[in-house]
C-alpha cells in the first residue's frame, strides 16, 4: 500500500487590518499571511471508500464526518474532476496544532489535502486554479494552498505576492494558552472603526511595526490570557510579537534561532501549561 503525505503548515497573520463590515456578514480585511515550517500531518492511501481518521494531541472530539474540511475538499475535487481521476482515499489526520487558534487549523488541513490530491492524481491542474476552487470552502484556504507569504484582501481570499517581505528562514515561536477562541464572535465584537490600510513603506521592520491586528482587542476581551502571552513574549527579545488571526495563538519573530530557543525555554518554565511551537518561516 502506497502512502501519500502532506503537511498542513501553520498560518500566521503578520498583520490583520479590518476595514469594513460587509452586508453579507463578512468583513473587508487586509492581511499579511506567512507560514511556519511545522503543522498538522496528513497521510492517505487509495481505498474502497473515503475514510478519515483523526489522531494527535489536538484530535480529540473533532468530527471526521462529511462536515470536516478534509472530507469536503475530497468531495469537491471529485465533483469537479471526476471519480475516475480522484479515487477514494483513506486519510489519517494527525492534529499537532491547537484548534480554534488563529493559525489555519482546518483551512491548512484542507489545503494540504488539496495539494496531496493535485500532486498525485491531478498533476495537470495549476496551483492557482486549485486555490480558487478549494478557496470557496473558506476564506483562508486559498492562501494555505501555496503556504507562502502573501497579501490577502477582500475576505482574505484575493491574494498577491509580496516579494519585498523576504522573511523565509526567520526564527519564529508560536504560543497558545490552550484556550480556543471562536472566530465569529471576535469579528462580531470588532468596534467598526477603520484604522487605516496596511503601511506600505520600504523598510520591512517599519512596515510590520506600523501594522497591527485589529482583532487583538476583541480577542483579549474573550481570552485575557492573550494579553499575558504578548507581555511575556515582548520581554524576551523578539523584534515583533503579535496575535495571529482571531487568536488565541501569538507569535514572536527573532533575529537568531538561539534567541528563539532561549525564549521558548524561559516560557516553558514560567508557563508550563502553554502550548509552544518553535520553527522558521517558510
Amino acid at each position: 500500500m502506497t502512502l501519500f503525505h502532506e503537511t498542513g503548515w501553520a498560518k500566521i497573520n503578520l498583520a490583520l487590518h479590518v476595514r469594513a463590515r460587509r452586508a453579507d456578514g463578512y468583513h473587508e480585511i487586509e492581511t499579511l499571511f506567512a507560514f511556519v515550517d511545522g503543522g498538522d500531518a496528513i497521510a492517505a492511501a487509495v481505498s474502497d471508500a473515503d475514510h478519515l481518521t483523526i489522531d494527535g494531541p489536538f484530535g480529540e472530539g473533532l468530527s471526521a464526518g462529511a462536515d470536516n474540511l478534509v472530507v469536503r475538499v475530497l468531495a469537491l475535487l471529485r465533483d469537479r474532476y471526476g471519480a475516475a481521476r480522484v479515487p477514494p482515499l483513506a486519510v489519517r489526520l494527525t492534529k499537532t496544532l491547537p484548534v480554534a487558534a488563529g493559525i489555519g487549523g482546518g483551512s491548512a488541513d484542507a489545503a494540504a489535502m488539496a495539494r496531496l490530491v493535485r500532486v498525485h492524481f491531478l498533476p495537470d491542474v495549476g496551483e492557482a486554479a486549485l486555490a480558487r476552487l478549494v478557496g470557496t470552502l473558506g476564506a483562508d484556504i486559498a492562501a494555505c494552498v501555496a503556504s507562502a507569504t502573501c497579501l490577502g484582501v477582500g475576505t482574505g481570499a484575493q491574494l498577491s505576492p509580496v516579494p519585498e517581505l523576504a522573511l523565509g528562514g526567520t526564527p519564529v515561536l508560536l504560543v497558545n494558552p490552550r484556550a480556543p477562541v471562536a472566530t465569529g464572535p471576535v469579528f462580531a465584537a470588532w468596534d467598526g472603526t477603520d484604522r487605516g490600510p496596511l503601511f506600505t513603506g520600504a523598510d520591512l521592520r517599519a512596515q510590520l511595526f506600523a501594522a497591527r491586528n485589529d482583532l487583538q482587542r476583541p480577542a483579549i476581551a474573550q481570552c485575557p490570557a492573550i494579553a499575558d502571552i504578548l507581555t511575556e513574549l515582548g520581554g524576551l527579545g523578539p523584534w515583533l510579537a503579535r496575535m495571529s488571526g482571531s487568536g488565541a495563538t501569538c507569535f514572536a519573530l527573532f533575529d537568531a534561532p538561539a534567541e528563539r530557543d532561549a525564549a521558548a525555554a524561559t516560557l516553558a518554565v514560567r508557563h508550563p501549561g502553554w502550548w509552544q511551537m518553535a520553527g522558521v518561516l517558510r
